[in-house]
């Protein structure tokens, strides 16, 4: 169902409208007691310090001191209420838009990572502050009515002038708001791009340092930056230039009325206590006026924020839900299937198989692991991909995800440590099976290498650790779920050749040779021999389709072009 970014700001009015309730109710109570004051102060001149009446002026004191007791008190736990609110609602919209981007059917939109990110912390954030905007509107709203109604019982055309003057002013300052959430909006995307691309720059690096491309990357992320500060400074200008007109207007008017209240105290139309609450009121009256005359900025910003989460609330799934079929199998099934590079590709994987699959081009190899991902609609390829006997087009998704794993060739691993990488999706796995994940990936070597073990720390995206280490660590967490069909893309480019053949012999033992391992499908992505000598059956694949079928050893024997891509 579509929200939009309207009904989002008003979805966190609604289900946070007890609490907001009591705060706003508490903020309009302390602005009543901040309009009584100069009225209080004003009674004090005129019926105690006039009249010398020293029993007066103490009472008095002691009611101006309550109310000063009430006004403290309000503010303090009205914004308790709503500093609540906003915390809870932003957490709520940053839980909702992670939810949604990692719903096992994916979602359809053009944000990238990094824009992602910025939406479901900053733009979600940024929505929240629709329960501090409403209490403010409200209690400055009630300032400028207690001033107003204050004004017309000491002179009714000063208060004729706040009741006129105000909502004109507002009007014409409202006018500009949609220029200003315009601005707000694309300043807020320019700089979701920039850190979308400083995202894939910091995750491709060293891809980018190994073919020199790091002058034209930079170029590249100072040219976004630079369009993202343009922007940042054109919103930034709207809004001072709004908000300097609407303080000068504000503080014109208030002028005005204490310039007024002075000259009718000169001709004895009010008297000095009452001069004095005007002239308090006209100062005071400044600062709601203000904040009244900046909410259209505000709210400009935080409509602009609300509309970007919503683009990802609102996008449509990548999959459709299924028809909640669950594979009753291993085997796998590729029937004239054409997708990118892959061109009526018929495979057959059965139940246990341990595959080796040689692509003589790497696309075809990605697109291969991208289509058993399940992550690509079906209306993107041709054909049909069947697990277990069920399309995967109409598996329940939650389930057709634990029964294929795809590990890609550049796995991402969590901040955190060894184990908890290891464990992802089973953190309460035995002991025993995490060390047999660890040895049938050789990540041994990586638990010994440090002096915490298990517990050695891993900064984000595996930073701390080797290319190798990060690969290895990576094919124990793939391992360690033990799902029915295992699809592994290239996982041992970062090993050495004695390493590699460790890992070759602890795939096939853990997968295929222990009794635990019985009815798993494994299929390699690969060109490395140490790999295909393991495997059952060799699929050598080029220009998209089957071109030759066999062992390793019978291919490596009777087909020179599987020597040269294969035999090193």
């Amino acid at each position: 169902m579509k929200t939009g970014g309207a009904a989002i700001l008003r979805r966190a009015l609604v289900r946070n409208r007890v609490r907001l309730g009591i705060g706003t109710v508490l903020v309009c109570l302390h602005q009543v007691a901040e309009t009584l004051v100069p009225i209080a102060i004003g009674v004090i001149v005129d019926r105690a310090v006039a009249t010398g009446d020293t029993s007066a002026l103490v009472v008095w004191l002691c009611a101006l001191a309550l109310l000063f007791v009430v006004l403290t008190t309000a503010w303090r736990f009205g914004a308790r209420f709503l500093v609540l609110v906003m915390q809870n609602e932003g957490h709520r919209l940053r839980m909702e838009v992670a939810h949604r981007i990692l719903d096992p059917r994916g979602v359809r939109t053009d944000l990238r990572a990094g824009e992602l990110l910025s939406v479901s912390s900053t733009d979600a954030d940024r929505s929240a502050f629709i329960a501090d905007i409403v209490p403010r509107a409200a209690s400055a709203l009630t300032a400028a009515v207690g001033s107003a109604v204050a004004l017309l019982l000491i002179d009714v055309p000063l208060g004729l002038a706040v009741l006129v003057g105000t909502p004109v002013i507002l009007g014409l300052l409202r006018r500009a708001a949609p220029l200003i959430t315009r601005r707000a909006t694309d300043q807020q995307a320019a700089v979701a791009r920039a850190s979308g691309m400083a995202t894939d720059l910091v995750s491709g690096l060293r891809p980018l340092r190994g073919i020199g491309a790091e002058d034209a990357a930079s170029q590249r992320y100072r040219s976004a930056s630079r369009d993202a500060l343009d922007a940042t400074l054109h919103t930034a200008r709207s809004s001072a230039v709004f908000t300097g007109v609407s303080m000068t207007v504000s503080a014109l008017l208030a002028v005005g009325i204490a310039g007024f209240a002075g000259w009718f105290a000169l001709e004895g139309r009010i008297t000095i206590g009452e001069l004095i609450t005007v002239v308090g009121l006209s100062q005071f009256f400044i600062e709601p006026l203000g904040v009244l005359a900046g909410l259209p900025g505000s709210l400009a910003l935080t409509r602009a924020s609300a509309d970007r989460v919503a683009l990802v609330l609102d996008a449509e799934p990548l999959l459709s839900a299924g028809s909640g079929l669950i594979p009753a199998g291993s085997e796998l099934s590729l029937s004239g299937v054409s997708y990118r590079s892959l061109t009526a590709l018929d495979l057959r994987v059965g139940s246990g198989e341990l595959l080796g699959v040689v692509a003589y081009r790497p696309q075809d190899a990605e697109a291969l692991a991208a289509l058993l991902s399940g992550q690509v609609p079906p209306e993107r390829y041709e054909g049909e991909v069947t697990v277990g006997g069920v399309r995967l087009s109409d598996a329940d998704r939650g389930h057709a995800r634990r029964t294929v794993l795809v590990e890609p060739h550049n796995g991402d691993l969590f901040s955190g440590t060894v184990v908890s990488n290891v464990t992802a999706g089973r953190p309460d796995a035995p002991e025993a099976e995490v060390q047999a994940a660890l040895r049938a990936s050789a990540a041994v070597d990586v638990i010994d290498a440090h002096p915490d073990g298990l517990d050695h720390e891993v900064t984000d995206r595996g930073a701390s650790l080797s290319g190798g280490q990060r690969q290895r660590v990576a094919l124990a967490r793939a391992l360690m779920r033990r799902s029915p069909v295992l699809v592994l893309h290239d996982p041992t480019t970062a090993v050495d050749a004695v390493t590699e053949h460790m890992i070759a012999g602890g795939i096939a033992d853990s997968r295929h040779r222990d009794s635990a391992g019985s009815g798993q499908t494994t299929i390699l992505l690969t060109s490395s021999p140490a790999l295909l000598s393991v495997t059952e059956r060799v699929v050598v694949l080029d220009e998209g389709t089957v071109v030759a079928e066999g062992t390793h050893a019978q291919l490596a024997a009777d087909d020179a072009h599987y020597r040269r891509a294969v035999l090193r």
